[in-house]
């Protein structure tokens, strides 16, 4: 740990009814800065569908469905300015674009060291995704877009690639949440090492892992109600979630 380092927060359990908790505050901090909130999600609406288009134009829209997942892994990072407009309402300090869109943090390397880190699993999830796809359809091109639902669910191959693709996901999704849940807000207000806050945030999975797998899934399903509406549903879910989040964090540490 560095020297002069903030002192490192305790992680403490939380009821399973939590989640819901969280939900309901995030909810809260919408309704108080909906210009913000409604925004920062319109601006990631924005984006994705650019580079969905991006895709079609360049003729490599097969890979719309593995970066639409890999989506859940580096979502957290995006959300900073999210649990910062959490962190000044909770703190009762103005609100302001500047600071919100470029948000002053504690580590700013450490924080950087974790985005590198979600980055690779990213990187390596795509990769995966690929190699998958060439064990179990073969070396053939990639078929359209409109083709790989008949593909995934109608054959033998696409159902077995849909089943692994799905563990190997599921697997990277559940190691980027326990190192991020915590880590990513806990960095933003703390200058502490990245090793530390992964260390707290997978303290903080392993003592709430029932909490944990309801809050998971709970982000899963509002991310993919996100997506499936062709973006337009993460003007809201995005920022739900990551108002959300910041509550989480602060619902699972004690300050020391």
């Amino acid at each position: 740990m560095r020297e002069h380092a903030d002192p490192v927060p305790q992680v403490r359990r939380v009821d399973l009814e939590a989640p819901w908790a969280w939900l309901a505050a995030g909810l809260h901090d919408m309704r108080r800065a909906p210009a913000i909130s409604l925004t920062y999600g319109a601006i990631f609406c924005a984006i994705s569908l650019a580079l969905s288009l991006g895709l079609f134009f360049t003729g490599t829209e097969y890979l719309l469905p593995p970066l639409a997942a890999g989506f859940m892994l580096v979502g957290p990072l995006l959300a900073v300015g999210l649990y910062e407009t959490s962190r000044r309402l909770e703190s009762g300090e103005p609100l302001h674009w500047r600071k919100v869109l470029l948000v002053s943090t504690r580590a700013p390397a450490q924080l950087a060291f974790i985005g590198i880190f979600l980055t690779t699993i990213l990187l390596v999830w795509m990769r995966a995704a690929t190699i998958l796809f060439a064990l179990f359809i073969g070396t053939l091109a990639f078929p359209p877009l409109s083709e790989i639902v008949t593909l995934l669910l109608f054959t033998f191959e696409g159902l077995a690639l849909l089943v692994v693709g799905t563990g190997v996901g599921a697997v990277l999704a559940a190691a980027v949440f326990a190192v991020s849940v915590v880590s990513i807000p806990l960095l933003m207000v703390r200058d502490i090492d990245a090793v530390t806050a992964a260390m707290v945030s997978l303290r903080a999975v392993y003592l709430n892992w029932r909490v944990m797998l309801i809050w998971g899934w709970l982000i899963a399903m509002l991310t993919v109600c996100g997506l499936v509406t062709f973006y337009a549903g993460l003007i809201v879910t995005f920022p739900l979630v990551g108002h959300a989040t910041w509550h989480a964090y602060r619902a699972m540490t004690l300050e020391t």
